[in-house]
């Protein structure tokens, strides 16, 4: 998958992330992760299929590799120049 558009602000860690559901949700919590034609995650979840922005990630993203939540910040390495990276 090489969608890449989500940076950990505390560890620097790129989409490396869970999700967490709020407990009075009643659908099933099916979650899929695909990457579209722009290079850009896709959601899906019990069949609504969304591009996530950094409102959704910081609502409900933990990171896997710190545990933070609430640490999101948009990530696009292609649309970076050579200096920043």
């Amino acid at each position: 998958m090489s969608g890449k558009m989500f940076r950990c602000k505390n560890c620097g860690s790129i989409d490396s992330f869970g999700l967490v559901f709020n407990p009075n949700y009643k659908g099933k919590g099916e979650f899929t992760q695909t990457v579209n034609q722009h290079e850009e995650i896709v959601f899906n979840i019990d069949g609504y299929e969304f591009i996530p922005d950094l409102g959704f990630m910081n609502g409900h993203a933990v990171c896997k590799y710190c545990g933070e939540i609430r640490q999101w910040e948009y990530y696009f390495p292609r649309f970076r120049n050579k200096a920043e990276a």
